[in-house]
Protein backbone atom coordinates (compact mmCIF):
# COMPACT_ATOMS: atom_id res chain seq x y z
CA UNK A 1 0.00 0.00 0.00
CA UNK A 2 0.96 3.35 -1.25
CA UNK A 3 -2.00 6.01 0.75
CA UNK A 4 -0.69 8.85 2.99
CA UNK A 5 1.30 8.08 6.10
CA UNK A 6 -0.20 10.00 9.14
CA UNK A 7 2.13 12.30 10.78
CA UNK A 8 4.86 11.02 13.02
CA UNK A 9 3.66 12.56 15.95
CA UNK A 10 -0.33 12.03 15.44
CA UNK A 11 0.59 8.58 14.65
CA UNK A 12 2.42 8.09 18.32
CA UNK A 13 -0.50 9.72 19.74
CA UNK A 14 -3.10 7.22 18.52
CA UNK A 15 -0.78 4.57 19.31
CA UNK A 16 -1.26 4.84 22.71
CA UNK A 17 -4.82 3.93 21.95
CA UNK A 18 -8.01 3.16 24.36
CA UNK A 19 -11.26 1.28 23.36
CA UNK A 20 -10.23 -1.02 21.11
CA UNK A 21 -13.23 -2.65 19.14
CA UNK A 22 -13.86 -5.56 17.04
CA UNK A 23 -15.82 -5.09 13.94
CA UNK A 24 -17.05 -7.76 11.59
CA UNK A 25 -17.41 -7.37 8.06
CA UNK A 26 -20.40 -5.44 6.71
CA UNK A 27 -20.52 -3.39 10.13
CA UNK A 28 -21.02 0.18 10.00
CA UNK A 29 -18.62 2.37 11.90
CA UNK A 30 -20.49 5.07 11.16
CA UNK A 31 -23.31 6.78 9.07
CA UNK A 32 -23.63 9.76 6.75
CA UNK A 33 -25.10 12.77 8.67
CA UNK A 34 -25.03 11.24 12.04
CA UNK A 35 -23.51 13.08 14.64
CA UNK A 36 -19.86 12.39 14.69
CA UNK A 37 -18.30 12.43 18.24
CA UNK A 38 -15.58 9.59 17.69
CA UNK A 39 -12.83 8.63 15.05
CA UNK A 40 -11.46 5.74 14.28
CA UNK A 41 -7.71 4.38 13.71
CA UNK A 42 -7.93 1.14 12.23
CA UNK A 43 -5.74 -1.26 13.64
CA UNK A 44 -6.60 -4.79 11.08
CA UNK A 45 -9.15 -4.68 8.32
CA UNK A 46 -10.33 -2.46 5.63
CA UNK A 47 -12.93 -0.19 5.72
CA UNK A 48 -15.06 1.22 2.63
CA UNK A 49 -15.77 5.01 2.65
CA UNK A 50 -18.32 6.02 0.70
CA UNK A 51 -21.78 8.76 -0.32
CA UNK A 52 -24.84 7.97 -1.43
CA UNK A 53 -25.10 10.31 -4.61
CA UNK A 54 -28.80 11.28 -5.94
CA UNK A 55 -30.16 8.37 -7.54
CA UNK A 56 -29.16 6.11 -5.01
CA UNK A 57 -25.85 4.46 -6.18
CA UNK A 58 -23.07 3.83 -4.04
CA UNK A 59 -20.11 6.17 -4.77
CA UNK A 60 -16.62 4.86 -3.15
CA UNK A 61 -14.10 7.80 -2.05
CA UNK A 62 -11.67 5.38 -0.28
CA UNK A 63 -10.15 1.99 1.40
CA UNK A 64 -8.53 2.46 4.56
CA UNK A 65 -6.69 -0.08 5.83
CA UNK A 66 -4.44 -0.86 9.06
CA UNK A 67 -2.97 2.39 10.55
CA UNK A 68 -5.24 5.03 8.45
CA UNK A 69 -7.59 7.45 10.57
CA UNK A 70 -11.34 7.54 9.80
CA UNK A 71 -13.56 10.29 10.30
CA UNK A 72 -10.93 13.28 9.97
CA UNK A 73 -13.30 15.75 7.81
CA UNK A 74 -14.94 16.13 11.05
CA UNK A 75 -12.36 17.78 12.94
CA UNK A 76 -13.10 21.39 14.14
CA UNK A 77 -16.50 21.64 12.48
CA UNK A 78 -19.11 23.89 14.45
CA UNK A 79 -22.12 21.34 14.00
CA UNK A 80 -19.93 17.90 13.20
CA UNK A 81 -21.36 14.97 11.12
CA UNK A 82 -20.28 12.78 9.24
CA UNK A 83 -19.83 13.75 5.84
CA UNK A 84 -19.91 9.61 4.46
CA UNK A 85 -20.44 6.18 5.41
CA UNK A 86 -18.19 3.58 6.74
CA UNK A 87 -18.05 0.44 6.30
CA UNK A 88 -16.43 -3.06 7.10
CA UNK A 89 -14.82 -4.64 4.66
CA UNK A 90 -13.48 -7.74 6.49
CA UNK A 91 -13.16 -8.71 9.58
CA UNK A 92 -10.54 -6.28 12.32
CA UNK A 93 -10.33 -4.09 15.08
CA UNK A 94 -10.48 -0.40 15.23
CA UNK A 95 -9.35 2.53 18.07
CA UNK A 96 -12.62 4.50 19.11
CA UNK A 97 -11.01 8.59 19.31
CA UNK A 98 -13.01 11.12 20.79
CA UNK A 99 -13.18 13.94 18.95
CA UNK A 100 -12.90 16.40 21.63
CA UNK A 101 -10.14 14.68 22.87
CA UNK A 102 -8.03 14.77 20.18
CA UNK A 103 -9.22 18.72 18.87
CA UNK A 104 -7.77 19.64 21.97
CA UNK A 105 -4.31 17.90 22.05
CA UNK A 106 -4.27 19.22 18.51
CA UNK A 107 -4.93 22.90 19.69
CA UNK A 108 -2.68 22.32 22.44
CA UNK A 109 0.49 21.14 19.96
CA UNK A 110 1.87 23.44 17.53
CA UNK A 111 3.95 20.93 15.64
CA UNK A 112 0.99 18.17 16.04
CA UNK A 113 -1.28 21.01 14.38
CA UNK A 114 1.19 21.60 11.29
CA UNK A 115 1.59 17.96 10.90
CA UNK A 116 -1.98 17.50 10.97
CA UNK A 117 -2.69 20.57 8.34
CA UNK A 118 -0.07 19.17 6.09
CA UNK A 119 -1.20 15.93 6.00
CA UNK A 120 -5.17 17.11 5.44
CA UNK A 121 -4.02 19.21 2.80
CA UNK A 122 -2.35 16.21 0.91
CA UNK A 123 -5.61 14.30 1.54
CA UNK A 124 -7.25 17.25 -0.11
CA UNK A 125 -5.01 17.12 -3.07
CA UNK A 126 -6.04 13.14 -3.74
CA UNK A 127 -9.94 13.85 -3.47
CA UNK A 128 -8.87 17.20 -5.85
CA UNK A 129 -7.52 14.78 -8.38
CA UNK A 130 -10.14 11.88 -8.39
CA UNK A 131 -12.39 14.46 -9.30
CA UNK A 132 -10.83 16.40 -11.99
CA UNK A 133 -10.82 12.85 -13.65
CA UNK A 134 -13.90 12.23 -13.10
CA UNK A 135 -15.10 15.71 -14.45
CA UNK A 136 -12.96 16.31 -17.12
CA UNK A 137 -13.19 12.90 -18.67
CA UNK A 138 -16.70 11.40 -17.26
CA UNK A 139 -17.56 7.82 -16.77
CA UNK A 140 -14.32 6.63 -18.63
CA UNK A 141 -11.73 9.38 -17.04
CA UNK A 142 -13.39 8.20 -13.61
CA UNK A 143 -12.89 4.45 -14.63
CA UNK A 144 -9.59 4.74 -15.96
CA UNK A 145 -8.40 7.18 -12.98
CA UNK A 146 -9.81 4.35 -10.50
CA UNK A 147 -7.54 1.51 -12.59
CA UNK A 148 -4.60 3.79 -11.97
CA UNK A 149 -5.20 4.17 -8.54
CA UNK A 150 -5.75 0.69 -7.95
CA UNK A 151 -2.40 0.14 -9.53
CA UNK A 152 -0.80 2.41 -6.67
CA UNK A 153 -2.39 0.96 -3.93
CA UNK A 154 -2.43 -3.04 -4.64
CA UNK A 155 -0.34 -3.44 -8.05
CA UNK A 156 2.75 -5.73 -8.29
CA UNK A 157 5.17 -5.63 -10.88
CA UNK A 158 4.58 -8.56 -13.13
CA UNK A 159 6.30 -9.74 -16.29
CA UNK A 160 2.93 -8.67 -18.38
CA UNK A 161 2.78 -5.55 -16.61
CA UNK A 162 1.14 -4.74 -13.34
CA UNK A 163 -0.91 -7.10 -11.65
CA UNK A 164 -3.62 -5.46 -8.98
CA UNK A 165 -3.57 -8.03 -6.10
CA UNK A 166 -7.07 -7.57 -5.05
CA UNK A 167 -9.45 -8.83 -5.93
CA UNK A 168 -13.04 -6.00 -7.21
CA UNK A 169 -16.10 -6.86 -8.76
CA UNK A 170 -17.38 -4.91 -11.66
CA UNK A 171 -20.26 -3.59 -9.19
CA UNK A 172 -16.88 -2.55 -6.74
CA UNK A 173 -15.23 -0.76 -9.87
CA UNK A 174 -18.58 0.56 -10.35
CA UNK A 175 -18.91 2.34 -6.98
CA UNK A 176 -15.13 3.79 -7.27
CA UNK A 177 -16.41 5.61 -10.46
CA UNK A 178 -20.20 6.75 -9.48
CA UNK A 179 -21.56 4.58 -12.16
CA UNK A 180 -23.51 1.28 -13.31
CA UNK A 181 -22.17 -2.42 -13.44
CA UNK A 182 -23.25 -2.34 -17.37
CA UNK A 183 -20.79 0.67 -18.17
CA UNK A 184 -17.70 -0.97 -16.37
CA UNK A 185 -18.38 -4.05 -18.03
CA UNK A 186 -18.43 -2.09 -21.62
CA UNK A 187 -15.35 -0.36 -20.62
CA UNK A 188 -13.43 -3.34 -19.78
CA UNK A 189 -14.52 -5.24 -22.90
CA UNK A 190 -13.11 -2.11 -24.89
CA UNK A 191 -9.53 -2.43 -22.89
CA UNK A 192 -9.45 -5.61 -23.66
CA UNK A 193 -10.06 -5.74 -27.07
CA UNK A 194 -7.25 -3.36 -27.47
CA UNK A 195 -5.00 -5.29 -25.12
CA UNK A 196 -4.28 -2.94 -22.10
CA UNK A 197 -5.89 -4.95 -19.46
CA UNK A 198 -6.48 -8.66 -18.94
CA UNK A 199 -8.73 -10.17 -16.70
CA UNK A 200 -7.73 -14.04 -14.81
CA UNK A 201 -10.69 -15.36 -12.56
CA UNK A 202 -11.65 -11.37 -11.42
CA UNK A 203 -7.85 -10.27 -11.28
CA UNK A 204 -7.07 -7.12 -13.05
CA UNK A 205 -3.93 -7.16 -14.69
CA UNK A 206 -2.73 -3.80 -16.82
CA UNK A 207 -0.68 -4.17 -19.87
CA UNK A 208 -0.33 -1.13 -20.66
CA UNK A 209 -0.77 1.56 -18.13
CA UNK A 210 0.72 4.34 -20.58
CA UNK A 211 -2.66 4.00 -22.15
CA UNK A 212 -4.82 4.89 -19.56
CA UNK A 213 -2.43 7.93 -18.14
CA UNK A 214 -2.42 9.44 -21.88
CA UNK A 215 -6.56 8.69 -22.35
CA UNK A 216 -7.09 11.15 -19.31
CA UNK A 217 -4.45 13.95 -19.45
CA UNK A 218 -2.58 12.17 -16.07
CA UNK A 219 -0.67 15.16 -14.66
CA UNK A 220 1.67 12.42 -12.69
CA UNK A 221 0.92 13.37 -9.45
CA UNK A 222 2.99 11.84 -6.51
CA UNK A 223 2.13 8.21 -6.03
CA UNK A 224 0.86 8.65 -2.69
CA UNK A 225 -1.58 11.66 -4.33
CA UNK A 226 -2.19 8.84 -7.09
CA UNK A 227 -4.27 6.13 -4.66
CA UNK A 228 -7.54 4.82 -3.70
CA UNK A 229 -6.22 4.33 0.22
Amino acid sequence: MNGLSLPNRLHALLDNRRHITHMEKGCFLFHESTPADDLYYILSGKVELSKVVPDGRDLTLRICSENDLVGETVLFSQHPKYMMNAKMLEDGSVAVISREALEKKIASDSTLAVEMITWLSAQNRRNQAKFRDMLLHGKKGAFYSTLIRLSNSYGKEVEEGKVINFPFTNQELANFCGTSREVVNRLLAHLRKKGVVSINKGIITILDIDYLKQEIDCENCPIEICTID
